[in-house]
C-alpha cells in the first residue's frame, strides 16, 4: 500500500505460475496477454522468520504485447512511466536493483535478506540462464 509495486499475486491451487500471473494481470489492471516470457526469479527473506515456508519466492515475468487497455482497480492504479524517471525511492528497496535488468531485458535471479522494517541486510542478484 502507497508503494508503485508490478501486478502479481499468489498462486491458486493447481494453477501454474505462468497461468496465475495471467489471472493475476487480468483481475488487477484488465488486460490479457498471450505469451509471457520468465524473466527473473527472486526469493524474500526477513532477518526473524526461520523457516523455509517464510522465504517469499517472486517469479517475474515479461509480456510485450497485451490486448486492453489497463485499468484501475481495488488492488491497482496503473501508471506508465519513462524509464528514466522511474520513483524508486517510492518502490520497495530491492526494485532498483533488481528492475534495470528486467528493463534491459537480461534474465536474472536474486535472494534478499530484510530485517523487520524491511531494509535490505544482504542481497545477490546474478545474471543467468533461468532453466
Amino acid at each position: 500500500m502507497g508503494k508503485w509495486n508490478g501486478f502479481g499475486g499468489k498462486v491458486e491451487k493447481g494453477e501454474e505460475v505462468v497461468e496465475a500471473a495471467k489471472r493475476e494481470l487480468f483481475e488487477e489492471v484488465g488486460i490479457e496477454v498471450a505469451d509471457m516470457c520468465l524473466i527473473g526469479i527472486l526469493e524474500f527473506e526477513w532477518q526473524n522468520k526461520k523457516f523455509s515456508d517464510d522465504i517469499l519466492k517472486v517469479h517475474i515475468f515479461r509480456a510485450n504485447n497485451y490486448k486492453g487497455e489497463p485499468c484501475e482497480s481495488e488492488e491497482m492504479l496503473p501508471k506508465w512511466f519513462h524509464t528514466d524517471e522511474i520513483p524508486y525511492h517510492k518502490m520497495w528497496s530491492d526494485d532498483k536493483h533488481w528492475m534495470p535488468l528486467f528493463l534491459d531485458e537480461k534474465k536474472f535471479r536474486g535472494k534478499f535478506l530484510f530485517d523487520k522494517n524491511n531494509n535490505i541486510l544482504n542481497y545477490e542478484l546474478h545474471t543467468k540462464n533461468l532453466t
